[in-house]
């Protein structure tokens, strides 16, 4: 026999002190939740009663309502019971819900499983680690489409940014992900355009910061003394390397192979990981000294030019691993950074990333057109370039304000 109960999910507090409540079916010690589609404070219900308090203004009216839905979920129970002997409480669910309604954790599931090979490894990770983390927040994976409403992903993003203390960019992706599965259901023709709850969402979009190394912290950064055959040496190596390489990216520096340096003419010649295209460019004395430093005599053309990757079968063979090793790496690569920034004391964190970006600000302060900056940074758009451009602007702003009176 099932057991139907109200539960008051104290866990999923919203930012006014609500919690939803939910009708609880057990059967064969497996459980499904449906939304009572009522949010109450946790002093305002008695658990033990199974009713809302007296001091909750509508607690008469409620508890009638709330009442006739426990009445009709044990009927429908019942019924089904007599009809079915093995009846699953999920078919127990969808009796009282009256409405065939897909599970969205299993579409989800499944299509982020029919998109893996369509889409970058990062990008199906990423995907993956948001639906993980939406469903921790349920507290079930008994979830269907209908019970994503606005005031679930409401309440949702308050937990992000208060209890997990996310960023706007970061709860902006958290629910873009879940919108998108939304979309992608509606496309299949799965639920109809009438669920789609996002549109009520407000997102918040931070104005990021840019932040670069100029040539003076450049000079510094280079001229640092460190000892060699430290981890240092090497990661600033490879940071420096990028900024005069044309701000390529931690993951095609690291798996730069003698295959993609044609020493006659300077030139690099490699498959971009992130974009899929294959990047052509010629690189300057800088960069041309640190490939001649960790270069080997003897090396084969398929050999890595830098000492990072060990397992070089599993890093080409394996995306997953592959995704780790750069991970791991990239790291252990911003810790030594970090720590290089402090002694020279740069007046914000060191990354690797921000070797990308001081790549295009010299660039475009020391003059080179915004197009071939654009084309070194193998943008596939202009537009994207344009950011540093602008970034070179506010920065004349500031010293006409500082230097002219």
């Amino acid at each position: 026999m099932a057991s139907v109960k109200l539960i008051l999910r104290t866990y999923q507090v919203d930012q006014t002190g609500h919690s939803p409540l939910y009708i609880r079916i057990i059967k064969d010690r497996k459980t499904k939740f449906i939304t009572a589609g009522v949010k109450l404070k946790e002093n305002e219900w008695d658990e033990a009663k199974q009713k809302v308090k007296k001091n909750h203004s509508n607690s008469a009216r409620m508890n009638a309502a709330l009442s006739q839905k426990i009445a009709d979920a044990e009927g429908q129970v019942a019924d089904m019971e007599r009809k079915i002997k093995t009846v699953s409480v999920k078919k127990l669910k969808e009796a009282i819900k009256g409405k065939e309604v897909p599970n969205f954790f299993e579409y989800a599931r499944k299509r982020l499983e029919k998109i893996k090979n369509t889409v970058s490894y990062s990008t199906y990770r990423a995907y993956t680690s948001q639906i993980d983390k939406f469903e921790k927040y349920m507290g079930t994976k008994d979830v269907y489409f209908d019970e994503i409403t606005v005031a679930l992903l409401n309440d949702y993003k308050f937990h992000l940014g208060n209890t997990l203390g996310n960023g706007d960019t970061t709860q902006r992706l958290s629910i873009i992900v879940l919108g998108t599965i939304f979309r992608d259901a509606i496309k299949e023709e799965v639920i109809p355009e009438t669920m789609f709850p996002f549109n009520k969402i407000t997102l918040k979009i931070s104005a990021s910061k840019r932040l670069f190394l100029n040539k003076a912290q450049i000079d510094k950064l280079t001229n640092e003394k460190l000892m060699e055959g430290k981890k240092a040496v090497l990661w600033r190596d490879l940071f420096l390397f990028s900024i005069y390489a044309g701000g390529l990216r931690f993951s095609d520096v690291i798996e730069m192979k003698y295959a993609n340096y044609n020493e006659a003419e300077h030139k690099i010649n490699k498959l971009i990981r992130k974009t899929g295209r294959v990047h052509q460019f010629k690189i300057g004395k800088v960069a041309i000294d640190i490939l001649e430093k960790y270069k080997k005599e003897n090396a084969n053309h398929d050999d890595f030019i830098f000492p990072i990757i060990e397992d070089k079968e599993g890093y080409e063979k394996s995306e997953a691993k592959r995704y780790s090793q750069t991970a791991k790496f990239n790291k252990l690569a911003n810790w030594h950074l970090n720590k290089l920034g402090k002694k020279i004391e740069l007046p914000f964190d060191l990354s690797f990333h921000l070797s990308r970006h001081s790549f295009a600000t010299n660039a475009l302060n020391n003059g080179m057109r915004i197009e071939h900056v654009s084309k070194l940074m193998d943008h596939r758009d202009i537009g994207t370039t344009q950011i540093y451009a602008k970034i070179i602007s506010e920065e004349l702003d500031k010293a006409v304000d500082n230097y002219i009176f």
